[in-house]
């Protein structure tokens, strides 16, 4: 369904499982980030209606999750740490060149989060199927479903205002892209690195 290239390998949760804190500060931070995209978008793009009426709802639900995850931290008698950078995210905006119509900005954008979106579903689903820690598996499993329905989202609008056939031709290169990405990651305590 969501159509990644390279799946992550299941060690990764190992390496997750002996970093618990460190994976849950990784994960608040990409709610935030994701907070983040929707209010840029917004900005960005007001003459949107649709979209900027999806964002709302999205900022919403995103800022939710961060709490969810910030709780869970605290309940451990854990703070949150700081943030750190996100090669995988830094790699893959290197993809699209700078520039071009409003239009091809946006539907960039829109493509970029919707990969985003697919590997972090990706991550819960491996994250609720094998952590042994039955509290964070359910977690999870929960978020996973956020996941995928922004992942169709973020692609349906960029389908929506592009034209189709280009759409999905850049899709399709941007999951090749990010298999090779892939290659290179899966061996640390974050959602997507």
């Amino acid at each position: 369904m969501l159509g990644l290239k390279l799946p992550t390998d299941p060690r990764w949760v190992n390496i997750v499982e002996k970093n618990i804190e460190e994976i849950l500060t990784d994960h608040a931070f990409c709610e935030q980030k994701a907070t983040s995209t929707a209010i840029s978008l917004i900005v960005s793009f007001p003459e949107y209606t649709n979209l900027v009426q999806a964002m709302v709802a999205l900022v919403k639900e995103e800022i939710s999750h961060f709490k969810m995850v910030h709780d869970i931290i605290l309940k451990r008698g854990w703070v949150l740490g700081r943030d750190r950078k996100d090669d995988y995210v830094k790699q893959l905006l290197t993809f699209f060149p700078k520039g071009g119509s409003r239009t091809t900005q946006l539907v960039h954008r829109l493509l970029y989060a919707a990969l985003i979106e697919a590997r972090s579903c990706e991550r819960f689903r491996l994250l609720s199927e094998e952590l042994t820690d039955k509290e964070l598996s359910e977690f999870y499993r929960k978020l996973m479903v956020s996941e995928a329905n922004h992942y169709t989202m973020f692609l349906g609008f960029a389908r929506q205002y592009g034209e189709r056939n280009q759409v999905d031709k850049k899709w399709q290169n941007l999951l090749d892209f990010e298999g090779e990405i892939m290659k290179n990651l899966g061996k640390q305590e974050t959602i997507h690195g």
